[in-house]
């Protein structure tokens, strides 16, 4: 439509939606959805002006207190996964350790 006027604070809402979107997935701990979305901030962030108005300061606070829970969610997630790797290889570990103590047997079931 000619002449028509957008909110200059759209584009920061749409990074405020990313964000929180981002956030979610973090703590979903769906990394497939978090690699796909990987792009898209730096697109949201190209359309933005060099200087943002002064009424985008809270939404641009909003969008920097967001990306550090997601960055929380991602550590809590990446411990998570180094200690289920940890038990995981203790067990293997205990496992082998077993393996070596059985009694070889016979491959041929001589009874039958």
């Amino acid at each position: 439509m000619p002449g028509a006027r957008t909110d200059p604070l759209t584009a920061y809402e749409a990074l405020i939606e990313h964000a929180e979107l981002e956030l979610e997935l973090a703590g979903l701990g769906d990394l497939d959805g978090l690699v796909a979305l990987a792009g898209r901030w730096e697109a949201l962030t190209e359309t933005m002006e060099p200087v943002p108005p002064p009424a985008a300061a809270p939404l641009l606070e909003r969008a920097v207190l967001m990306h550090e829970r997601t960055r929380i969610e991602l550590i809590r997630l990446r411990e998570s996964l180094m200690v289920d790797l940890a038990t995981a290889t203790q067990a293997k570990r205990t496992a082998d350790g077993y393996a070596g103590q059985l009694p070889g047997r016979p491959r041929i079931d001589r009874t039958a």
